[in-house]
């Protein structure tokens, strides 16, 4: 009789499990379409709609370069990418112990914006749910195990707010149209490998160092990011197997970490698996 009993209180215990997963995935999902429908009505008109190289005029060679070899002429600027991704995500900030994760992600380019929707499996069958975003001028972090039970909530805060546009920037990568200067970006010389661009969002301005490779495109950027109110590190990625997509060449792999005295921390390792573009008319 005990045995019986045991059963069916496993039973109950694991139909329990599986209902507040599936509440807690609707629940989610619906804030999902509640940010994104915020986002997408966010948007401004962007002008000018067409990429025309003459406004290369007077910028930095190394940039100068990366636009011609990015972009072609008349290609229509970005306005909206929606994208899939998957990859590895290390939660540790002592070890390496990578989690697989699945992400889905829209971004929009005037005004700045992009929402990061993952779920990061820490084990079989439990999932953390985690909302990275930017909007309005404002950033955010949420994550929570089953879209339920939060363990980590951030929003507003001057340096998650400069924190979550660098990662904006520093994506643009991927919709290069929005580093253009007719888009708000200021460039600035380093060298003939490198050049500083500088962008500004209501009250937050980011800066970021950006490399290029051999053929012109980027390879790597830098930038002083905030990991919490009182420390700012240095907060690296690296771009690699390079396709062309909508008349666009971009990245379809990247890492991303934090550079500490003894060495680069990778944090994220992702690829694209799906990639979608709308464009300003």
């Amino acid at each position: 009789m005990w045995l019986q009993w045991i059963a069916i209180i496993g039973v109950l215990i694991i139909s329990s499990f599986g209902i507040a997963a599936l509440y807690g995935r609707d629940r989610w999902q619906s804030h999902t379409a509640q940010l994104r429908a915020q986002l997408i009505n966010g948007q401004r008109t962007i002008e000018p709609a067409i990429y025309d190289s003459k406004e290369l005029e007077g910028l930095p060679v190394p940039a100068q370069c990366f636009f011609r070899t990015v972009l072609t002429e008349g290609q229509p600027i970005v306005a909206v990418v929606k994208l899939s991704q998957q990859g590895q995500f290390n939660l540790s900030e002592t070890e390496a112990k990578w989690s697989p994760f699945t992400a889905t992600q829209v971004v929009t380019t005037q005004r700045p914006g992009f929402d990061w929707d993952a779920r990061i499996q820490m084990a079989p069958g439990l999932n953390t749910f985690v909302h990275d975003a930017y909007m309005s001028g404002e950033g955010m972090l949420h994550a929570a195990l089953f879209g339920l039970i939060t363990v980590a909530k951030m929003r507003g805060t001057p340096e998650i707010n400069q924190g979550e546009l660098l990662r904006f920037f520093a994506e643009a990568a991927w919709y290069p149209t929005a580093l253009l200067p007719s888009q708000g970006v200021r460039w600035e010389a380093i060298d003939e490998h490198s050049a500083r661009a500088t962008l500004t969002d209501g009250a937050t301005t980011v800066c970021a160092v950006f490399q290029f490779n051999a053929e012109g495109a980027i390879a790597t950027f830098r930038a002083e990011r905030y990991r919490d109110k009182l420390t700012a590190m240095p907060w690296r990625g690296r771009f690699w197997d390079y396709a062309v997509r909508n008349g666009m060449l971009i990245p379809l792999e990247g890492e991303v970490g934090w550079e500490y005295p003894d060495g680069i921390r990778l944090y994220f390792k992702g690829k694209f698996t799906e990639l979608n573009y709308e464009f300003a008319s």
